[in-house]
């Protein structure tokens, strides 16, 4: 999954190279802590949080099928 969020976010930006996904599991949660350059964090936000809310839908339904939570976090 960490390399499904990156793939993803490496196409909303201009500078792919600036991403990382650092992923931490703690009991039943899995947190992604996305990185993207200063500049870049309203792309990945998107308007009105909605490209950030579909990010998160798509980890919490793929992690809800191993019975995990996920939990995004983005860092800019």
């Amino acid at each position: 999954m960490k390399e499904f969020l990156e793939f993803i976010v490496k196409h909303l930006v201009d500078h792919p190279e600036s991403v990382t996904v650092e992923l931490e599991e703690k009991d039943n949660k899995r947190i992604f802590k996305l990185k993207v350059a200063n500049g870049e964090i309203g792309k990945v936000i998107g308007k009105r949080g909605k490209t950030a809310g579909a990010l998160r839908v798509l980890l919490k339904a793929i992690s809800a099928k191993e019975g995990k939570r996920a939990v995004l976090d983005i860092i800019g």
